[in-house]
């Protein structure tokens, strides 16, 4: 596993319920601030080897950016389960957008 991989899988885990992520801002914090695209890779294939929150990341408009209307209605589903905020059908990102602390980073998973 690259270390960006290992480093986009924990900073995932570590998204609070409640908070959202973006994809650039995870490629971001993991190193590679252009690999936004990249993330949506890992958390396609990783989500479930590794138990991530994947309904905790969004694109950078604060939209959730799966297609199917039936996968995005339970992604909103959830967010909102978890006290997520919306206006119309964008998350809050002013309310609900997570930002890491360097000392929550570098668990091993």
């Amino acid at each position: 596993m690259s270390p960006f991989t290992k480093r986009v899988i924990e900073l995932i885990a570590q998204i609070p319920p409640g908070k959202v992520m973006t994809y650039g801002q995870i490629a971001k914090f993991a190193g590679s601030p252009r690999a936004a695209r990249q993330v949506v890779r890992i958390l396609h294939s990783m989500s479930s080897k590794y138990s991530l929150p994947w309904h905790r990341v969004v694109n950078a408009q604060g939209e959730i950016a799966i297609r199917d209307e039936e996968a995005s209605g339970y992604q909103r589903f959830m967010l909102e389960e978890e006290g997520v905020s919306f206006s119309g059908h964008k998350v809050k990102l002013s309310v609900s957008l997570f930002e890491p602390e360097e000392w929550e980073m570098g668990k091993d998973y």
